[in-house]
C-alpha cells in the first residue's frame, strides 16, 4: 500500500510537471507568434524564433517522455491493485477453507467423544453381564 501511495504521488507530480510544461509551451508559442507579428529587427526576431522553436521541440520531447512515464506508472499501479485484489481473494478463500476445516475438526471431535461414550457404555454392559473373560480388563484394552 505504501508503494502504491508512492507511485500515486509520483503520478501526481508527473501530471503537475506535464501541465507546467504544456503551459510553458503555450507561452513560448504565444511569444513566437508575437515576435513574428512585431516590426523590427528581423535578424533578432529570427534568432529568437529559432531559439523558441528549439525550446518548443525540447518541451515536446519532454512531454512525450513524461506521457510515456505516466502511462508506465499507471500500468504499474493497476497491476499492483490487481495483485492486491487477487491476494485478498486468495486470503479470503484460504480463510473460508480454514473455517470449514475448524468446523469439521469440531464435528469430528464431538463424534469421537460420542464414540468413546458408546464404547464405555458397551464395555460396562459386557463386563456387568460377564460376557468377557474372568479377569478384569482396562477400558484402554477394549478401545
Amino acid at each position: 500500500e505504501m508503494e502504491v501511495e508512492e507511485l500515486q504521488r509520483l503520478l501526481a507530480s508527473m501530471e503537475k510537471e506535464h501541465r507546467s510544461l504544456l503551459a510553458r509551451m503555450e507561452a513560448f508559442f504565444s511569444e513566437l507568434e508575437r515576435l513574428r507579428k512585431v516590426e523590427g529587427d528581423k535578424v533578432a526576431q529570427q534568432d529568437r524564433s529559432a531559439q523558441l522553436e528549439k525550446e518548443v521541440a525540447t518541451l515536446r520531447e519532454k512531454i512525450h517522455h513524461l506521457d510515456d512515464m505516466l502511462k508506465s506508472q499507471q500500468r504499474k499501479v493497476r497491476q499492483m491493485i490487481e495483485q492486491l485484489q487477487n491476494s485478498k481473494t486468495v486470503i479470503q478463500a484460504k480463510d473460508a477453507a480454514i473455517q470449514e476445516l475448524k468446523e469439521r475438526v469440531s464435528y469430528l471431535e464431538a463424534e469421537n467423544l460420542e464414540m468413546h461414550d458408546r464404547i464405555e457404555h458397551l464395555i460396562d454392559f459386557f463386563v456387568s453381564r460377564g460376557g468377557l473373560s474372568a479377569r478384569a480388563r482396562s477400558k484402554s484394552e477394549y478401545v
